[in-house]
């Protein structure tokens, strides 16, 4: 945070007054609003990857210049980890939604109007950013390809299939995989051969309003050239938005109006694309939420799975899977009696968990005041996460109590060994869907999650101040940083406990601050 103060008064000549942290971000960024005596503010954004940031920088810098509704990047640290942008204000899409998502998809006027305007700004965005634009800059590739679409669909497999015990021939559907994957990323999108920027993680949450009601957008760090239909499958298709198939036709037709004014459009053929990427997203997210909700227990996640179910079932109901062998597996798996359609409202159970009839992965603890009141998540623990390469020597522990666990990751498939891995580290996205796809990584830390939830839980009880964990691969680079990484955020996410991270040999160096936490009995 010193550092942020630094860049903004090496940037405007002032002291910041304030530099307040701004909470929600789902990535490994934080964000930091800097406010100056007379009241004007700026957004500082601390970054762990050079290269991620570079991508944003690049690209903000450059739809700037084509007077695309962004953030200005106005200074940026000598080392590329902090820069510093323009305030666009606290009311994302996603907030102004609010009441809709509560009402279940019933959208007013007034809401559907902002998403009328939001998703016409889009191709503003995706042709007119994508003119004159340098793709290799882009992070962490150029453009989406087959490998990409791959790794996606592998982690629905493994990730959601697996998990719910659907039955399934490997090779039939790596069949339809890679025929999928061939159709996502070859032939005619509809669009000629216009390029076309990719934003990847078009939502409402990464869509600011400004005054007047008018988008701008954020986070677009990950885009790289590829199809428009992504994003538009990607904004429409959210599960937790609820858009109606009528609200949704509505604003596709919105979409297509809009592209027109930038490109020459074959309607039919984007359509057809467009189809076979709300498939290709739909079977992306349910690996994500099977992943963060099956193996990493958030409910959040298992409570999201039920909508995307729903908007499956209502796809393969249009007909909208072209591959017989998929189809088929994907009907098993809406027809499970697990996943029926459910009823609006959740019961809650006496003993605080939510749950209904055919619902049970939604049988995790309720948000709620639990019973042990001892500690807060105010409390004296610290806990220090590290990994490090054994050429190099296992962690000290500086803080006198001689240490803590150490893991030894070297059993697992390491990523280092193949040639488009070895300059990433385990916090890159390529890295991450190696080690999720093959499967090894997430049942090592079944086993590690286990005995460090009861470890930590137990220290705050006796109310100790110090917990290491280390975890140890041959560099120091892959592996240990995944595994560290992940047990990190799941006890400050858990628990509420300061994590302080050590990359050591990458000198990456992190810390989670504690928050309030009740810890039950």
């Amino acid at each position: 945070m010193d550092d942020l103060r630094k860049l903004y008064w090496q940037w405007s000549g002032k002291q910041a007054t304030q530099c307040q942290e701004i909470k929600g971000s789902g990535s490994n960024r934080s964000y930091y609003r800097l406010t100056a005596e007379n009241g004007e503010s700026v957004i500082g954004v601390v970054g762990t990857s050079r290269d991620e940031n570079h991508a944003f920088i690049y690209l903000a810098r450059h739809f700037t210049q084509r007077k695309l509704p962004v953030p200005r990047v106005l200074a940026v640290s000598d080392d590329g980890l902090r820069y510093l942008q323009t305030d666009l204000g606290n009311t994302s899409l996603f907030d102004a939604l609010k009441k809709g998502r509560e009402a279940g998809g019933r959208y007013t006027q007034n809401e559907r109007e902002l998403l009328r305007r939001t998703i016409a700004q889009l191709p503003n965005l995706q042709i007119r950013g994508a003119r004159g634009l340098d793709f290799s800059h882009c992070y962490p590739q150029a453009e989406m390809d087959r490998t990409n679409v791959l790794f996606d669909l592998n982690y629905f497999k493994y990730c959601f299939l697996k998990p719910v015990n659907i039955d399934f021939h490997e090779l039939k559907l790596e069949a339809s995989f890679q025929l999928m994957a061939k159709d996502l990323t070859e032939g005619d999108d509809g669009l000629g051969n216009t390029p076309s920027f990719l934003y990847r993680d078009f939502q409402a949450r990464n869509v600011m309003l400004d005054a007047d009601n008018n988008p701008w957008f954020i986070d677009f760090q990950g885009g790289r050239r590829g199809p428009v239909q992504y994003d538009v499958a990607s904004f429409l298709w959210q599960a937790s938005a609820q858009y109606s198939p009528e609200l949704r036709q509505e604003l596709i037709d919105v979409y297509i109006q809009s592209l027109k004014q930038y490109t020459e459009v074959n309607e039919a053929r984007f359509r057809e694309k467009l189809s076979l990427f709300v498939l290709f997203r739909l079977l992306q997210v349910l690996g994500a939420y099977g992943f963060r909700g099956y193996f990493e227990r958030k409910r959040h996640f298992l409570e999201s799975i039920p909508p995307a179910m729903q908007n499956l079932r209502q796809l393969l109901a249009e007909g909208g899977c072209p591959y017989p062998y998929l189809n088929q597996v994907l009907t098993d798996l809406v027809g499970q009696p697990q996943f029926a359609p459910l009823p609006q409202e959740p019961a809650t159970r006496a003993d605080g968990y939510k749950t209904t009839e055919n619902n049970p992965y939604t049988a995790h603890p309720a948000d709620g005041p639990a019973t042990f009141s001892k500690y807060d998540g105010r409390g004296p623990l610290r806990v220090r996460v590290f990994s490090f390469s054994y050429r190099k020597g296992i962690p000290e522990d500086e803080s006198g109590n001689g240490g803590g666990y150490v893991f030894d990751c070297r059993s697992t498939h390491n990523p280092g060994r193949y040639e488009p891995y070895k300059k990433l580290t385990g916090l890159d996205e390529p890295v991450i869907r190696f080690l999720e796809d093959d499967g090894e990584i997430l049942n090592f830390l079944e086993s590690v999650y286990r005995l460090a939830d009861a470890h930590v839980r137990r220290y705050m009880q006796r109310g100790f101040t110090d917990l290491m964990f280390s975890f140890g691969c041959t560099g120091g680079q892959h592996r240990s940083v995944y595994c560290a990484q992940h047990l990190a955020e799941r006890l400050n996410k858990e628990f509420g406990v300061e994590v302080v991270i050590n990359h050591r040999e990458q000198g990456i160096n992190q810390t989670l601050p504690a928050r309030p936490f009740t810890l039950e009995a």
